[in-house]
């Protein structure tokens, strides 16, 4: 898949809530992510790795109480580079109910993604 198509599919993927399945459909091995500068460590901290990003993305999911919506916008693509704005409101064990947006970043390399990198107010 081109960076388009990937970045299609993610968009597909994520507006039905099956972060998991973007992954295993979409990341490279050894893909990293990566968190605001200054984010605790823990279940949001950056991840080198497949298996380190399924578990911080287990960890997140774990960490919800309750889900009161969500958003994805459409991909901005340059190169093998893509962004997209998402937004989700959810209560979370740890802390309460939080309405965000963020800005999130990912670079693809053979048809996978290898970067992902998350912007916001913290």
């Amino acid at each position: 898949m081109n960076t388009k198509e990937v970045a299609d599919r993610l968009v597909e993927l994520c507006r039905a809530g099956k972060y998991g399945q973007a992954q295993e459909e979409l990341y490279a091995e050894d893909a990293v992510s990566i968190e605001m500068e200054g984010m605790s460590g823990g279940g949001l901290g950056n991840a080198k790795g497949l298996d380190a990003i399924r578990e911080k993305g287990r960890k997140w999911a774990d960490n919800i109480a309750e889900m009161h919506g969500g958003s994805v916008g459409d991909p901005v693509i340059a190169g093998n580079w893509f962004s997209l704005v998402m937004g989700i409101d959810a209560t979370y064990k740890d802390m309460g109910r939080v309405d965000m947006q963020e800005i999130c970043v990912y670079g693809v390399r053979d048809g996978k993604i290898v970067h992902e990198q998350f912007f916001y107010d913290m």
